[in-house]
């Protein structure tokens, strides 16, 4: 019992002790930061889980920032005691295994510095053309709209735009345009980064480079993002949203990478979007987007075949080009090999589509389905091993094993739009497909879908599938090593050099696991 103590529980209890000095500045933490810090009930548990609701970690304290000089104050507090202490920057919490969690250390609220005023400022340069420059803190939702009054936009996004800039920045933020613009990561021009030791950088690719594609997609391992500068063009008005049904995953597979080749999408030839999703016998599936009277023939299609795929497309239009959209998207349609008849199109505004899963969230709030657990699985999957991953785990363990198999998104990317410079890490292959199992259940429930999430991955390994997690979790230092393969030991580089003392989100369990 004194050996679990000591090794368990008396560094929880020093934590405390420490943060309840700190918070009445016994141990040098100045004021007016010792004043942003909270231990009250109410701050620690509103940062004990994240939107997975599976870990669940306790912080000592919360900081509510008012400046980015605050975060650095207190992470070179955390170097300069005797016992350093995890620091987790938290945007909105949209990690699902306790990424974004620290036990006993400090949670640093970063909504809070949108209490300096505007974070989100357009510009244009005549070297770089139009940009934004975007605390870390901010949601892509509203810089969406903070750009949309001046006629520009961001190029790469999310599906969900309820996410901070930090947080997608950190990984690489990814959806149906990055085959296209890449992910957010390579569309960022500058970053403002508080290192691990405490220091404010200003970097880009030409200035102290190291440090900006390290923190690009470095899952907030070197520093915290408080500020991007995103590159923007034109916005488009309006979008045409349709999506194809098929029933051979061959097909299917085909027409998405037809569609995403970059000889096709060479000028403004292609669709701005793509993306896709394999619907289930077992369900549940979603059939808001199709007109009620085609849900039932489009559910005896599903119950004759078991499984379905459905390839759903975007092309962007503005005013000038009304009269001709649809001539264009038949142009672009033709030659596909969808089922005949199974079709489905909609007209929307350029926001009201990347904004289209706000929608689905305010419902399932509504319903009371949002903040449940959400045992998640994303991977990216070589295209080689594509028809492979189809028949041993769509039609083999979740369809053999009826899984209730929630959203799957599955879509191919193309690599040459990625820079390897960056943290993020992909699969060797030129073309991989995202493939996103966005599971949901009860609070108590998520363990089994976790063990279905455990059988994929044991799968993959079996079948020598080498694929790489995207949102990583891993238990065990050599899968991380395993993760990061030949970008490990520059990454290990930047950390010993950014966050000697292994401070930043240690829920990542990267250095700390």
């Amino acid at each position: 019992m004194a050996d679990f103590f000591t090794l368990h529980m008396a560094p929880l209890l020093l934590g405390f002790l420490m943060f309840s000095a700190a918070i009445t500045g016994q141990l040098g933490l100045p004021d007016d930061i010792a004043s942003k810090l909270q231990n009250d009930s109410r701050s620690i548990n509103s940062t004990s889980t994240d939107y997975g609701h599976i870990v669940q970690q306790f912080a000592a304290a919360v900081l509510y920032p008012n400046s980015t000089n605050d975060i650095a104050t207190l992470l070179q507090f955390a170097n300069n005691g005797s016992t350093p202490f995890g620091i987790a920057a938290r945007g909105q919490g949209h990690s699902v295994h306790g990424q974004a969690l620290t036990q006993g250390g400090i949670v640093i609220n970063m909504t809070t510095l949108s209490n300096m005023g505007s974070r989100i400022v357009v510009s244009e340069d005549t070297s770089l053309g139009s940009y934004a420059d975007v605390g870390g803190e901010q949601l892509w939702i509203d810089v969406l709209r903070a750009t949309l009054d001046r006629g520009l936009s961001p190029v790469s996004w999310t599906d969900y735009l309820y996410l901070s800039v930090g947080g997608t920045l950190s990984n690489a933020g990814i959806s149906g345009q990055t085959f296209r613009f890449g992910p957010q990561i390579t569309n960022v021009y500058e970053l403002d980064v508080v290192t691990g030791k405490g220091d404010l950088i200003t970097c880009s690719s030409n200035q102290t480079s190291e440090l900006f594609y390290s923190a690009l997609g470095g899952l907030g391992q070197v520093g915290i993002i408080t500020r991007a500068r995103i590159a923007l063009r034109s916005a488009p008005k309006r979008a045409k949203w349709i999506r194809l049904f098929y029933n051979d995953f061959s097909a299917f597979s085909k027409d998405q990478e037809h569609l995403i080749s970059t000889n096709r999408i060479k000028g403004n030839n292609g669709f701005d979007y793509v993306e896709g999703f394999v619907l289930m016998q077992q369900g549940p599936v979603d059939f808001s987007f199709y007109p009620v009277s085609d849900q039932p023939r489009i559910t005896s299609l599903l119950n004759k075949y078991g499984i379905l795929y459905t390839i759903e497309l975007a092309k962007y239009y503005d005013d000038t080009a009304q009269n001709t959209i649809q001539k264009v998207v038949g142009l672009l349609l033709n030659g596909l090999s969808y089922v005949p008849g199974f079709i489905y199109q909609q007209d929307v505004s350029y926001i009201d589509f990347l904004n289209r899963v706000h929608n689905e969230e305010e419902m399932l709030r509504q319903l009371g389905l949002w903040d449940i657990a959400h045992p998640w699985l994303n991977l990216f999957v070589p295209k080689s091993r594509i028809a492979d991953f189809d028949s041993g785990v769509f039609k083999g363990i979740l369809l053999k094993e009826k899984v209730p198999a929630g959203l799957v998104i599955i879509y191919p990317l193309n690599r040459n739009k990625w820079d390897d410079k960056m943290s993020a890490v992909i699969p060797e292959e030129n073309v991989f497909y995202v493939v996103a199992l966005l599971h949901s259940s009860g609070l108590t429930e998520w363990q089994r879908f976790d063990e279905v999430n455990a059988e994929i991955l044991q799968f993959c390994n079996d079948a020598g599938i080498m694929i790489k997690q995207y949102l990583p979790h891993y238990e065990i230092q050599q899968d991380w090593i395993d993760h990061f393969g030949s970008k490990l030991q520059s990454f290990q580089k930047m950390k010993v050099k950014y966050d000697p003392n292994k401070i930043l989100n240690p829920g990542q369990r990267v250095f700390n696991g």
